[in-house]
């Protein structure tokens, strides 16, 4: 950016200005379609611009958190954006069983599953990125790196040039960065995540991150309500007819705490 730094998130479209063969500056900022981004009480931290599609990725080693998938999925509903859960390392039969029956719950609520193996074979996910500008997020070991390099075998390669010119072997991903899969597909690397944020988004707004919670938001008894112990709240109404998730709903309340 011209005269400041910062501001300018991976994903974004922006307007240039050669200064000299090969380096510019950047003039403008394009108006962004979404904005994925994790906050906390005192800082936001932008993981991409204009993404259509969050995979979520997780494994049944070294085992993953359930809360996390909540809060992606949260934020990913807040911005419109789809979100798919990759089960990665199903060569690992045992602990793959118990991952799948607890990913179930996500499955039934419209969210793709995806299972692979991300050193033998990815087919099964190539067909989810097509047509779309995708963001890869997860908790460090769910095998985020190893999915991308078999997608964008060059990634490995320019790994492994920065971690040489950094005198570093770490091939932990530490900033976002993106990579064009087609003319009509983008995916974008994200560092691991082991918190995800939702400052940002209002108590009064959080209802909406839960999908099945939409056909009950606003037929509650109070229009303030804020589903926790009001009397006449159809979510309560339907998490105790079995509609609604319990495991879900006390995900909601535990982030109404923040």
């Amino acid at each position: 950016m011209r005269g400041k730094k910062g501001g300018v998130a991976c994903g974004d479209q922006v307007e240039i200005k050669f200064t000299t063969p090969g380096q510019g500056v950047i003039e403008k900022i394009l108006l962004r379609k979404s904005l994925l981004y994790r906050s906390d009480a005192f800082k936001e931290k932008i993981i991409a611009a204009n993404v259509t599609q969050i995979i979520i990725v997780v494994a049944a080693v070294p085992g993953f958190s359930e809360e996390l998938i909540n809060r992606c999925l949260v934020a990913a509903e807040s911005q419109h954006i789809q979100a798919i859960i990759v089960l990665n390392k199903t060569d690992l039969a045992e602990p793959t069983k118990a991952a799948i029956k607890e990913l179930s719950l996500y499955e039934s609520l419209g969210y793709p599953l995806i299972k692979i193996s991300a050193v033998q074979d990815i087919s099964a996910l190539k067909s989810h990125l097509q047509g779309h500008v995708s963001v890869l997020a997860g908790q460090s070991g769910m095998g985020k790196s190893t999915i991308l390099n078999a997608l964008i075998p060059e990634a490995q390669r320019a790994t492994a040039e920065i971690s040489v010119a950094l005198n570093s072997g770490c091939h932990t991903t530490t900033h976002s960065h993106l990579y064009h899969i087609d003319a009509n597909s983008d995916i974008i690397d994200s560092p691991g995540i082991q918190a995800f944020g939702l400052n940002h988004i209002g108590d009064e707004n959080l209802a909406w991150g839960f999908t099945e919670f939409h056909p009950y938001i606003g037929q509650c008894k109070f229009n303030d309500c804020r589903h926790v112990n009001e009397p006449g709240c159809m979510l309560i109404q339907a998490t105790s007819e079995k509609k609604i998730s319990t495991k879900r709903f006390n995900f909601y309340h535990k982030l109404l705490q923040k």
